[in-house]
């Protein structure tokens, strides 16, 4: 074993942990957007940025508890304003943005928009989450590189 190995085993696990919550974090948001545009009958755009913020809340719970529970801040207030303004915002404005290609303009039916539109903010969301808002303390590594717990 050389050794970074277990470094990458970790962030391998994280990344695993990160994916099965951001799973049921789907799940909340295409329910949140069922319910927004076919309950509601809200504009796909508003229903879209309404169920993203919906799932980022969760999504955020549960990454504290789960994929970086060894790492919450103290202020745990300033971690989820970190987490919101910018994973929110990667999952907003992606969301927001690709949901108006492929919905608006390829005429996706909008389920299925989302779902790519998230399967396309997941990597730039777990590299901002692990460097950025659940980083180690003391660590100040550039967003681009991996975390090497």
């Amino acid at each position: 074993m050389r050794a970074g190995d277990g470094s990458w085993r970790r962030t391998g696990l994280r990344w695993l942990k990160f994916n099965f919550v951001g799973l049921i974090g789907i799940g909340v948001q295409l329910l949140a957007l069922a319910l927004l545009k076919s309950g509601l009958h809200l504009n796909y755009l508003l229903a879209t940025a309404l169920a993203v913020e919906t799932a980022v809340v969760h999504n955020f719970l549960w990454h504290e508890r789960f994929t970086w529970r060894d790492r919450v801040a103290k202020a745990r207030l300033a971690q989820f304003i970190k987490f919101n303004l910018t994973n929110g915002a990667i999952s907003i404005f992606g969301n927001v943005l690709l949901m108006r290609f492929f919905a608006g303009s390829l005429r996706v039916p909008y389920l299925a928009a989302n779902l790519f539109t998230i399967t396309c903010c997941s990597v730039f969301n777990f590299l901002v989450g692990d460097r950025f808002v659940f980083r180690r303390l003391n660590q100040s590594v550039p967003i681009g590189t991996i975390a090497a717990d």
